[in-house]
Order: C-alpha cells, then sequence, then structure tokens
C-alpha cells in the first residue's frame, strides 16, 4: 500500500504551501545523495520526497489527490510512488535545495535541463470510462534531429550554472544561477541539421500507450513521464499531459459516481407489473415492477453505477419510471376508455380488482 504523501514529508493535511515546500527541503537534504553515498535507502527515500512535494507543491494536484488519492494518478506511464529519477528531480526542483549542495547531483555538477511538457486531450465514452482502457494515441513530438553535434558552453565550462558575486548588507554573497547561454544543458549546438529548429530538434509523430483507469471524470489530468519533448543535448524529455474529455452518452445521465436512467413503461405495464432487462454498460440487470406503479418512481440499484477512481467502491444507477401515455388511440381502445371513465365503480388497483379486467389493459396495448 502506497504512504500517505502528507506522511513522507511529515506534514497536516492543513499544512500551507510554504509549509510543504520548507518540509520537502528539509527531507530532501536529509536523504540528498551527495549526503548519503550508495545508501539504496536513502535515495529511496529522497525519490518519495520529490514525488509528495510534486504533487502537494501543485494546488491542482494536490486537490486531486485529497479527493481521490493516489489512484487520481494510477494508469499514467512512469507515475507512482518511486516512480521519478534523479533527472526529473534536478530538473524540477533543484532551486529548492539552494546551495547546500551546488543545486545539482554529484556536488556541483550541472543540472540536466529538461524538455517542454506536451498536454494532449483524450475523449472517452461512458463504455471506456465504466471498464478503463489503454488508448494509443499519435503525438508529435520534438526530438533530437539525427547527426546533430552539441559542444561544452564556454560561458559556464560546462556547469549548466554561473557564479554570481553580491554585495548585501552582511557582505559578499556568492550563488548560483542557470547559465543563459545553454539553459543550464552546459551544451550548445554547434552542429545544425537540415529542418531542425534552433535547438536542433525536429517534429516526429510518435505512438504513445496511455493506461487510464476506471472512474475517471471530464478534467482530470494524468501524467504520462518522459513522453513530452525532448530536451537539448543530454537533456531529460518533459512528460506527457492528458486531459480526460468525456463523450455524453444517449442513454445514462452521470453524476459523479452514479448512473441516471429513464425507464418508459406502458400503461398495461404499470398497471399489471412486469419485470424488465436493462442494458448496462457492461452487462445486464433484471428489475422488476409492481402492479400499480406510479410514473416518477425512482428504483436504486447499489453499485450499479461507474467505479470509483480511488477503487473503493462502485455508484449506483437510478431507474427513473415513466409512464407513457398513448397520444393517439384506436376506436377500441377509446371506448375502453371512455367506459372506464364513466363508469364509477371501476377501481384502478390490481390487488382490489378483477385480473380479467386489467389484463384487456395489457391485450389492448400489447
Amino acid at each position: 500500500m502506497k504512504e500517505d504523501y502528507y506522511d513522507i514529508l511529515g506534514i497536516s493535511k492543513n499544512a500551507s504551501s510554504s509549509e510543504i515546500k520548507k518540509a520537502y527541503r528539509k527531507k530532501a537534504i536529509e536523504f540528498h545523495p551527495d549526503k548519503n553515498p550508495n545508501d539504496k535507502i536513502a535515495e529511496a527515500n529522497f525519490k518519495k520526497a520529490a514525488e509528495a512535494y510534486e504533487i502537494l507543491g501543485n494546488q491542482d494536484k494536490r486537490n486531486q489527490y485529497d479527493q481521490y488519492g493516489h489512484a487520481a494518478f494510477e494508469g499514467a506511464q512512469g507515475f507512482g510512488q518511486g516512480g521519478m529519477n534523479m533527472d526529473d528531480i534536478f530538473s524540477q526542483f533543484g532551486d529548492i535545495f539552494g546551495s547546500a549542495f551546488g543545486g545539482g547531483f554529484g556536488g556541483g555538477g550541472q543540472r540536466r535541463s529538461k524538455g517542454s511538457d506536451m498536454r494532449i486531450r483524450v475523449k472517452l465514452t461512458l463504455e471506456e470510462i465504466a471498464t478503463g482502457v489503454e488508448k494509443k494515441i499519435k503525438v508529435p513530438r520534438k526530438v533530437k534531429a539525427q547527426g546533430v553535434e552539441y559542444g561544452t558552453c564556454s560561458s559556464c565550462n560546462g556547469k549548466g550554472q554561473v557564479m554570481k558575486i553580491t554585495n548585501t548588507i552582511l557582505g559578499r554573497m556568492q550563488t548560483a544561477a542557470t547559465c543563459s547561454s545553454c539553459g543550464g544543458s552546459g551544451k550548445v549546438l554547434l552542429n545544425r541539421p537540415s529542418g531542425s529548429d534552433a535547438q536542433g530538434m525536429i517534429r516526429k509523430e510518435e505512438t504513445v500507450s496511455i493506461k487510464i483507469p476506471p472512474g475517471v471524470e471530464e478534467g482530470m489530468q494524468l501524467k504520462v513521464s518522459g513522453k513530452g519533448n525532448d530536451a537539448a543535448s543530454s537533456g531529460v524529455p518533459g512528460d506527457l499531459l492528458v486531459l480526460i474529455e468525456e463523450i455524453p452518452n444517449n442513454v445514462f445521465i452521470r453524476e459523479g459516481n452514479h448512473l441516471h436512467y429513464d425507464l418508459y413503461i406502458s400503461i398495461s405495464e404499470a398497471v399489471l407489473g412486469i419485470s424488465k432487462d436493462l442494458i448496462l454498460l457492461d452487462g445486464k440487470a433484471r428489475i422488476k415492477l409492481e402492479p400499480g406503479i406510479q410514473s416518477g418512481k425512482t428504483l436504486r440499484l447499489r453499485s450499479k453505477g461507474l467505479p470509483s477512481v480511488n477503487g473503493y467502491a462502485n455508484g449506483d444507477l437510478l431507474v427513473h419510471v415513466n409512464v407513457w401515455t398513448p397520444k393517439t388511440l384506436s376506436k377500441e381502445q377509446r371506448q375502453f376508455f371512455e367506459k372506464m371513465q364513466s363508469d364509477s365503480n371501476f377501481i384502478p388497483h390490481p390487488e382490489k380488482s378483477d385480473k380479467s379486467f386489467f389484463e384487456k389493459v395489457k391485450d389492448m396495448f400489447a
């Protein structure tokens, strides 16, 4: 079972943004690889702290996590506890370490740049949401052009950072800043192949497989790590962010994990009662309508709705009964209802009446 992100950072669920950042920095310094060389346990804790901060340090992701837990991010490749690598961590959060470790992995080494993220929208049917689905999507990514060559940046000597001396009231202070010439990669373009951009990149279509868990909702975002645009030189690729869109269903109306269904029955079916087979998103269900059921009655079928994205339980299916009233009648049908209307002894309840009378209604509208 995955550890709670709040527990990993040692904070409460009401922690402010500044408290979250402070807690992560404390954990990151405690378990930093430079401070714990060849310590696999410390490295694992370092990665877990970074993953927790990636979620809790982003308000939108934090809201999803508070509502759905870890399941809000399941199904996205490369995501999950321990799924981040060192390049991910230092490219995204290296500035949080400050000067304690030179801002990078390996005691002052260059910080690897990261390619830009890409965003796509994926439309899902209600049937796909009910069962989960794997989508293969063609994504036009930026990748390094064949034959591209990079050399060491002369401005930072390949470190990716330049040191600046600032005079303050406390004296002269030295700080590290990302090199503006190479963007922190420590490399510059030497050879630009034909058709590539200023960074030596070309756009290439790639088919990406995206596993989408059951129960996702409109507006939810999944991440596929490393499937965004490549970074120049030796940087790491960005991520592919997948925004979920839901295609409206012609039969069911969704309300969270619950589904609503309008069932139309005839007068004879309402009077006599009937059993109906309902076609669900992933199977069938039989319901029994008692004799004399009224229009507007709602029947609840437990756990026949959509699965919860956090894996806890399914929602319900709410069946709304509507008695269909015919707009046109045959001569025989009209005479029958006129007789009913004029017959003061007519008792419109099947439990207190002659069954053969209601059978006539059924036969007439069969």
